[in-house]
């Protein structure tokens, strides 16, 4: 196509988007398919960003002008945005409103407003003389991020209020979300393009929404509905909320419903968790909310979490697929874990694809078939499984699965251990087992290097830049400037995070190296006890076992891990590279001796990093509540292990209350 050509088309493209645009907004009609109307924006995009020169400001693509941000920048928030607490079935509602009523010291009759949970990323509108001034993320619940450019391309979301009477400043909260319907298209468009598949639409709405250039949001048919007028303008209730919120422009959950009591609540719940299926949109649940805004205000808040409502969660998904293979993995260890590829499907509002069938025991155990028709779970963020195998469904055509007797990857012998489930590769040397070793090293576990991902560990392999985790420090700018999509300022700052990360703590060291048996507790409790890693590296079978919470098998892997003469080459070639350990002072161990449980989503810091600081200072991270737990540190939306640890009396920390007990620099 000539520029010329390109121009008219240019000049066509825009005319028809503005009609259809002007049908669908404003006489509240259509003419053409969603999918059409995505399909003439997207060859406008294309034309302009190959004919830049032709972009003019009334194009469609412009509606939010102006170049790419270079970073987003910090909103306070007038008010907090604060987290929710969870129920989970019909008692914790009950439980929940009786909290409320002892709070309160009188026997209240609560009426409520229940609404979806739709699941997207929260947002907060700033309007000010009528017109949309800023819109930001929620953050930390106190500043956010200025992401108004991104959000004036949601169509959904107005620009100016509407009405007569329109308050000097309005405030709202709402939720930017994504249909199933958007979702699947721009997934289809993702294949077509060979490029790698997003995991669910909310991934997608909260990357969208923190692009820096306002174009890739536009492309992608977000959408917005809003629940909370932040702005005090003497409301009563919240169902004035909700008719206030349509009269000034706003679109409103057709789906909100007014509840006359607490079981009238639960019977919203029970409805919509049946019906969900048919939603166009994920949901997680529903928000429950005492409709009364006075005895809100009276109810107030607890720690990061408002007490006058609540989210009811939908009990985990599970769906139904089909095994169309089975593949086997080899990890860092050489542990060989079954992978069950399965016939895309919803699960929990991810797609899910694989399912790991963990070992041959297991595939024994549910008799798996390549060919079954199975049932998989997804509980939160945990890794899909298969729990059973529908047996009625078989044809006679599925093929039982034979383990291999070979590594898959370096044809090596594989075995197990008498007591062992996995099977692993005897090779030292094998492929897989030292790139996942060398993807591990860098994680965020480990030296957590910025920049070294997957992709870039695989392009150095087969390069021949490295052979073992020693050779990334030995890299030059010259070096990492032969990989793709490498420039010179992404380079220097790999050189730079290598660099940094050469002064690093003995147990962050021990985690680095993947032992086999030794996890991150385990890498604790021996650094504290050995304090350099020469003294690790001497120590015998029997002076581990000595040693409390170190049994026979990491004890056993531990002295087989340091007589390997690949691994003393490592080591070598790691203290050549100027590795230093900072080892923690003793004094710094404050929590040493006391147990700690995390639980629900922390926002100070990630858990990971939380668990981290425990460990750092002495503590002992474990997973389940026992009588034996000092503490259980809860965040947002703790769980099941909330309710068991106060049944048991054992003491629970928010996460400030966690972090006053660690020195932090």
């Amino acid at each position: 196509m000539t520029k010329g050509q390109a121009k008219k088309r240019i000049e066509k493209l825009k005319k028809e988007i503005r009609h259809h645009r002007y049908l669908y907004h404003v006489l509240d009609t259509v003419e053409i398919s969603d999918a059409a109307l995505d399909s003439l924006k997207n060859e406008l995009e294309k034309l302009e960003r190959h004919y830049p020169e032709l972009i003019t400001p009334d194009s469609p693509t412009q509606r939010v002008g102006g170049k790419p941000l270079g970073k987003f920048v910090k909103v306070p928030h007038s008010k907090p945005v604060l987290s929710l607490f969870d129920a989970f079935s019909k008692d914790d509602l009950i439980e929940w409103e009786k909290r409320n009523k002892k709070v309160l010291g009188r026997d209240v009759q609560f009426d409520y407003f229940s609404e979806l949970k739709i699941d997207g990323l929260s947002i907060v509108l700033r309007y000010e003389g009528g017109v949309l001034k800023t819109g930001a993320t929620r953050g930390d619940g106190k500043i956010g991020e200025d992401v108004t450019q991104n959000l004036k391309t949601i169509e959904d979301i107005p620009l100016r209020l509407r009405g007569k009477e329109v308050p000097d400043v309005l405030e709202v909260r709402g939720e930017v979300y994504m249909t199933q319907d958007s979702f699947s298209r721009l997934n289809k468009k993702q294949k077509e393009k060979g490029e790698a598949l997003y995991a669910n639409p909310r991934n997608v709405a909260a990357g969208s929404i923190r692009q820096l250039d306002s174009s890739i949001t536009a492309s992608r048919d977000l959408k917005f509905l809003s629940f909370e007028i932040i702005t005090d303008l003497g409301l009563k209730n919240h169902v004035q909320v909700h008719d206030s919120l349509k009269e000034f422009g706003f679109p409103v959950n057709p789906n909100n419903e007014y509840c006359k009591d607490i079981t009238a609540v639960f019977d919203y719940c029970e409805k919509w968790e049946k019906k969900r299926e048919k939603l166009p949109y994920d949901t997680d649940g529903v928000v429950a909310v005492v409709n009364s805004i006075s005895l809100e205000r009276e109810l107030g808040s607890v720690g990061k979490a408002e007490r006058f409502m609540i989210a009811y969660k939908f009990p985990a998904e599970q769906s139904t697929t089909v095994i169309t293979d089975i593949e086997v993995q080899v990890g860092r260890t050489g542990a060989l874990t079954p992978v069950a590829i399965l016939t895309p499907t919803r699960v929990a509002g991810s797609t899910v694809s694989r399912a790991s069938l963990h070992n041959a025991d297991e595939i024994n155990r549910l008799d798996i078939r390549i060919g079954d028709t199975v049932i998989i779970q997804k509980a939160g963020d945990i890794i899909p499984k298969v729990v059973e195998v529908i047996l009625r469904l078989r044809t006679g055509k599925e093929k039982k699965f034979i383990f291999p007797k070979k590594c898959p990857i370096c044809g090596s012998a594989i075995g197990r251990r008498e007591g062992e489930a996995i099977h692993y590769c005897s090779n030292p040397q094998c492929f897989a087992k030292n790139r996942e070793r060398i993807i591990h090293f860098v994680s965020k576990k480990g030296f957590d290097i910025e920049g070294l991902g997957i992709s870039v560990v695989d392009q150095m392999l087969e390069r021949d830049l490295i052979a073992d985790p020693a050779d990334l420090f030995t890299l030059t700018k010259e070096d990492l400037l032969t990989l793709d999509l490498f420039a010179e300022k992404k380079a220097v700052n790999i050189l730079k995070a290598l660099k940094n990360s050469k002064e690093i703590e003995l147990y962050t060291l021990i985690i680095a190296l993947g032992i086999r048996h030794v996890g991150e507790q385990t890498a604790v409790v021996l650094a504290d006890r050995f304090n350099t890693l020469d003294a690790l590296s001497k120590a015998s079978k029997e002076e581990l076992e000595a040693i409390h919470d170190i049994g026979p098998e990491a004890s056993e892997s531990i002295v087989l891990y340091f007589d390997l003469p690949e691994t003393k080459d490592l080591l070598s070639k790691l203290k050549k590279a100027g590795i230093h350990i900072d080892s923690p002072k003793k004094n710094e161990a404050t929590l040493r001796g006391k147990t700690f449980l995390f639980t629900g989503t922390l926002e100070a810091v990630s858990r990971e990093d939380a668990k981290e600081l425990a460990r750092k200072h002495g503590g002992r991270v474990v997973s389940s509540v026992t009588k034996k737990l000092d503490y259980l540190v809860c965040g947002k939306k703790p769980g099941s292990k909330f309710e068991k640890a106060k049944k048991m009396d054992i003491s629970v920390l928010d996460e400030d209350a966690f972090l006053s007990l660690v020195p932090r620099r």
